[in-house]
């Protein structure tokens, strides 16, 4: 059973500059497969960006997403793990701070991103979460 955020993260995750626009991300998302990217400034975390962010900050208001930078709708309030912290500090900032997906940094520099989904998978692949989480999406 895995102890550590490293052992479960997904590694060498998608990073954009704050100045991309928010179509190009939901295009990277889309491709990729991704419900989040993370908004770096050189190598440096910056700010994670959802799905659920460019909706929700830019799309529902009417805003242009060929126009509008992923700076203006990604969260910055960050919450990070380390790659070496235990899997129950994962948990319990997902919990503090009502998130699901956590960066992984190690040094400044993003290397992973710990999911809700990870965490079941690795906790309780029998639940419904951790099932849901195993599939395969459909194209």
């Amino acid at each position: 059973m895995a102890q550590y955020v490293r052992d479960i993260m997904t590694g060498d995750p998608v990073t954009v500059e704050p100045q991309t626009s928010v179509a190009e991300v939901a295009r990277i998302m889309r491709d990729e497969d991704l419900g989040a990217v993370l908004v770096t400034d050189g190598d440096r975390l910056r700010g994670v960006v959802t799905d659920r962010d460019i909706v929700v900050r830019t799309v529902s208001r009417g805003g242009d997403p060929e126009r509008i930078t992923v700076a203006a709708a990604c969260s910055d309030e960050l919450v990070t793990v380390g790659p070496d912290e235990g899997l129950a500090q994962a948990v319990e900032l997902m919990r503090e701070h009502s998130v699901r997906r956590v960066p992984v940094v190690d040094h400044g520099r993003p290397v992973g991103i710990v999911s809700l989904g990870d965490l079941a998978m690795e906790r309780d692949p029998e639940s419904a979460l951790g099932d849901i989480s195993a599939a395969r999406p459909n194209a």
